[in-house]
């Protein structure tokens, strides 16, 4: 073929060919397109709060045109006459503006914060979904750190998201949390001078905080995500048992058409509902609660839900301190960071914990049913239980004042609850699997005690059946291709 004919035909080479032909996606893209997803709605839970990220990262993107993060003092003059003349700062004064005189501003506002609630709610019920089916379990150890570590960077940044309004119950808010850093041990006065920039309220912390919330924990974010969804390809989707589905298959609809039809509804369905909640709902009205005055503090202030169970645990928590070694050790630290600490402490090494407990190193890729698991289950309800309490705690003074009851009194009734309602809702749910389990004549997929639960997590017990280390399989096992 001549050189000319060799350019003619180029020159009519359609441009996806000579892209494709430069960067080889064709065959990604098939292979991206052919994957197959579980037919479970419960799957769906983890796409909800990806949509609800985007939906926050748009929202987010327009709010940051009318925002201005600065503690500078200035006089209101805008449209809500209840507080015009009043000294405030510009972050404040700004926030007021979004809401009353910048077109659509209240409706951004109100579906930001929307979207952050059912962002955290999302996490939440994922991480309980992969929980009780048993999906964290080898290989996907590392993928559920990461979905650990996404769930306490969005904590915090919804945290930082209604701290920087600087109005009446976001400055209460960062009271707290300023007492809690400075009860830290020798490390406390530095990390509140970094982020306050003094002693409370601090100069600099909106400013810094508006770059957290905006910029750093975002881009983590979006990363963590990235690396999500790459492992959950890798590895592919777990699948709950049933006909024709096996540890090395996958059962369930192709990416394109069918998945890729459902998962654009399901994002302009949640897109829908959550515009219609930031349309008809208010939430955080901060016109009603006023600028922040250090020497005030608002009645009956209440966290957003993801925030409870700290507000609630630093206030069931006893008036006790620790000194030793020349260091006190405040009140706060207990509730707000040792408490916490042991929280995503725990769910980090929780894997790992099962698989010596029950001393099952396998891969698994069917998920279990929870009733054949009463000891995971169990204690999984058990400890939803205790935060259950102590989210009903921090609002122990509104309690208090809607039933006219003593503080004391409702404090103490949570104080004995903490500890007597996850052992009763443990010991119930324990109960109610094996039943279950007898009744359908299922399998129990573990049979170890309550008694040999301490024994193996030391090491001093070991199964009959298990040798210290596991024998690989004499040849590894094959590759299947995804089924539908």
């Amino acid at each position: 073929m001549s050189r000319t004919t060799r350019a003619r035909r180029a020159k009519r080479e359609p441009v996806g060919r000579w892209i494709d032909d430069r960067l080889g996606v064709a065959k990604l893209a098939r292979t991206a397109l052919n994957k197959v997803f579980p037919d479970h709605w419960s799957f769906m839970i983890g796409e909800l709060g990806l949509y609800s990220f985007v939906i926050l990262v748009l929202t987010g993107a327009y709010l940051t045109f009318f925002f201005r993060a600065s503690t500078t003092e200035v006089t209101y003059a805008g449209s809500y006459d209840a507080l015009r003349g009043v000294r405030m700062t510009e972050a404040y004064r700004s926030a007021l503006d979004i809401s009353f005189d910048v077109r659509a501003g209240l409706l951004m506002r109100q579906i930001h914060h929307w979207a952050a609630l059912l962002f955290l709610a999302s996490i939440v019920v994922h991480l309980g979904r992969v929980f009780f089916t048993g999906a964290f379990r080898r290989p996907r150890e590392i993928n559920w750190m990461v979905g650990v570590t996404l769930l306490i960077l969005a904590i915090f940044n919804g945290f930082a998201g209604y701290s920087l309004l600087d109005d009446q119950l976001s400055g209460t808010g960062l009271r707290i949390a300023y007492s809690i850093a400075l009860s830290i041990p020798v490390a406390g006065t530095w990390i509140t001078s970094l982020l306050f920039g003094g002693e409370f309220p601090g100069p600099d912390i909106i400013n810094r905080l508006y770059v957290i919330h905006i910029l750093i924990i975002p881009a983590i974010i979006t990363v963590l995500l990235t690396v999500h969804l790459a492992i959950v390809v890798r590895h592919k989707h777990t699948q709950f048992p049933g006909p024709g589905r096996r540890e090395d298959n996958v059962v369930g609809e192709r990416m394109w058409p069918t998945y890729a039809a459902k998962a654009t509804g399901l994002f302009f369905l949640t897109a829908a509902v959550v515009c219609f909640l930031g349309g008809v709902f208010q939430i955080n009205p901060i016109w009603i609660y006023g600028p922040f005055d250090a020497a005030q503090v608002s009645s009956a202030s209440q966290p957003d839900w993801y925030m409870g169970w700290l507000d609630g645990a630093l206030r069931i928590m006893p008036g006790w301190e620790i000194r030793a070694f020349g260091f006190e050790i405040p009140n706060p630290f207990f509730p707000g960071v040792l408490l916490a600490g042991l929280t995503f402490g725990l769910l980090f090494a929780w894997p790992f914990l099962e698989a010596r407990v029950t001393g099952d190193h396998g891969e698994h890729h069917i998920d279990d049913r929870p009733r054949q698991r009463p000891v995971r289950t169990a204690l999984g309800v058990a400890t939803i239980a205790f935060y259950v309490i102590l989210f009903l705690g921090a609002g122990a003074d509104v309690l208090s004042t809607t039933f006219g009851l003593s503080v004391n009194s409702v404090l103490w009734t949570f104080r004995f609850a903490v500890f007597v309602a996850p052992v009763v809702a443990g010991s119930v749910t324990y109960r109610l699997c094996r039943e279950l389990c007898r009744r359908d004549g299922l399998p129990m997929a573990s049979k170890v005690s309550w008694g040999e639960i301490p024994s193996r997590l030391l090491g001093r017990h070991r199964p009959p059946d298990a040798s210290p280390h596991p024998a690989e399989p004499d040849e590894p096992m094959p590759t299947h291709d995804e089924l539908v």
